[in-house]
């Protein structure tokens, strides 16, 4: 059984779905069930994105991309560098 990916724009949602429900008296167990999603999903999801809004969740998500190609970055120019200072010494 494949996994589903939400986006965090479908995450803030379920999160206030669930808190509704809870708010009508369900305990969370049931409350993530009517979601589709277990309470260890909810809980990481509440760490995570509790109390942001749906813009603030999305540039969240783009500054993790971001993060991602610039480390990518730094990294590949480290390699060169170390390449380049083993070709200079003549150990190659």
């Amino acid at each position: 059984m494949g996994r589903k990916h939400f986006k965090a724009e479908e995450i803030i949602q379920q999160l206030r779905t669930v808190e509704l429900e809870e708010g009508k008296g369900l305990i969370l167990e049931e409350a993530s069930r009517k979601v589709g999603v277990t309470p260890q999903t909810i809980i990481r999801w509440r760490k995570e994105y509790g109390g942001l809004r749906v813009d603030q969740a999305k540039r969240m998500q783009e500054l993790e991309i971001e993060n991602q190609r610039l480390k990518k970055i730094v990294a590949n120019q480290a390699l060169e560098n170390s390449m380049l200072k083993e070709i200079a010494s003549g150990n190659f």
